[in-house]
């Protein structure tokens, strides 16, 4: 069984850095396809980023494009999140979810495995 662990939240303060990691362990074989997705106190959970099992191609949302960037490490099975020009509206808990497949997607119901979360809160 595919388990994911987030990693890497904490506090800062606007126009900050933040770097979140997830951690896949299990799985069969190969490797999996990787999204970053957020929920803020009373909103939906949307979108962040996403990458492919080879890392060779990125989507982001549009609000956060320029400013996060979304990497990986498959020897380590680690997909990281880089967040940058950090605004207040980012404060959300972030989740990595993971699928096997070759594409990257930037839909919640493509994802098969999902993390438990860490919190990003960012403070003007």
């Amino acid at each position: 069984q595919v388990q994911l662990v987030e990693s890497g939240g904490g506090l800062v303060q606007a126009g900050g850095s933040l770097r979140i990691s997830c951690v896949r362990s299990g799985g069969t074989f190969g490797t999996y396809a990787t999204g970053w997705f957020r929920q803020a106190p009373g909103k939906e959970r949307e979108f962040v980023a996403a990458i492919t099992r080879s890392g060779g191609s990125t989507g982001y949302a549009d609000s956060v494009k320029g400013r996060f960037t979304i990497s990986r490490d498959n020897a380590k099975n680690t997909v990281y999140l880089q967040m940058n020009s950090l605004k207040p509206e980012d404060t959300a808990v972030y989740s990595c979810a993971a699928v096997s497949g070759s594409g990257w997607y930037d839909r919640a119901y493509e994802y098969r495995y999902w993390g438990q979360g860490t919190q990003v809160t960012v403070s003007s």
